[in-house]
């Protein structure tokens, strides 16, 4: 079982920058692979960036390549995401998840646990 526990949302101008954090319970954080994803206003749950075991592989979002940046510190039980140069279309609710096993994925319903999100709200 892992608990996951988002934190670093808030309110930013656009063209700021934010960093989120997801700390993970358990001893296993290693064999876990890691994903963002955010539900906008009224649309639905979609990806934004994941992480392999190591954190030799990333993926990202198109709409977010090049701003974005997901890391992991696996002593720290924590994957992170840089968010730079925030667009007001970047405003959701951000999640974080885990996935048993070393590979990425960009499907949600691969993932096994979920955090309670925190908000992210960019304004114009």
């Amino acid at each position: 079982q892992v608990q996951l526990v988002e934190s670093g949302g808030g309110l930013v101008q656009a063209g700021g920058s934010l960093r989120l954090s997801c700390a993970a319970s358990g001893r296993t954080f290693s064999y876990y692979a890691m994903g963002w994803f955010r539900e906008p206003p009224g649309k639905e749950r979609e990806f934004v960036a994941a992480i392999n075991w190591s954190g030799g592989s990333t993926d990202y979002a198109e709409l977010v390549k090049g701003r974005f940046t997901i890391s992991r510190d696996n002593a720290k039980n924590t994957v992170y995401l840089q968010m730079n140069s925030l667009k007001p279309e970047d405003t959701a609710v951000y999640y974080c998840a885990a996935r048993r096993g070393a590979d990425l994925t960009i499907t949600p319903r691969r993932y096994d646990y979920w955090g309670q999100g925190t908000q992210v709200t960019v304004s114009s």
